[in-house]
């Protein structure tokens, strides 16, 4: 898993993280940005993070993973794809922003795959304060699914994980800022 890691992290370094001025959406201002679908929409990328997500989720007993749209789409697919090479599939859904609008008018897609009850684990790419997980969570548990674990890529330690322990939920990264450009380096 170490060679995998550090296999992401450069990729990560290269395709994602940028340093400057930048805006991030919780509004808080920043000297690096982390576009995560970059690498996500990457071939060996989407393998690495299927790969690493899988391996983190091994001590989950869950029916499936999902996560907010529009950053979570990749991760959700490289997951659900890996989880069916390596034989153990894991079936995803995505929470949109609104609902659909027309139809089922619905906040969640894939829940054909799901029943009430089921425990998932909600995936994020990079968590700052939190606040887009946390409406992500409401949404899911009103679909009365059971969130039992949330994981990213990156965690900017910046509040996010306090605040989603607040509301019950633990958080595992695979990097923090510095755990990623030390890996990156190796």
């Amino acid at each position: 898993m170490q060679d995998l890691r550090r296999d992401l992290a450069r990729l990560l370094k290269g395709k994602s993280y940028r340093e400057g001025d930048f805006t991030l959406t919780s509004g808080r201002k920043s000297d690096y940005y982390f576009d995560c679908k970059q690498t996500a929409l990457h071939p060996e990328g989407a393998w690495l993070l299927g790969r690493l997500f899988l391996e983190l989720l091994q001590d989950y007993a869950i029916k499936g993973v999902g996560g907010m749209t529009l950053g979570a789409d990749p991760l959700v697919s490289a997951v659900t794809v890996v989880s069916h090479i390596e034989g153990r599939p894991l079936p995803g859904f995505i929470v949109r922003k609104q609902p659909k609008g027309h139809g089922t008018n619905q906040y969640l897609e894939g829940m054909a795959n799901f029943a009430p009850g089921d425990k998932v684990v909600l995936l994020e790419d990079v968590v700052t304060t939190g606040g887009t997980l946390l409406t992500a969570l409401e949404r899911v548990r009103a679909e009365g699914l059971d969130v039992v674990g949330v994981l990213c890529v990156l965690d900017r330690e910046e509040g996010g994980r306090d605040n989603l322990a607040r509301a019950g939920y633990k958080l595992t990264s695979i990097f923090t800022r510095s755990e990623l450009l030390h890996a990156a380096a190796q």
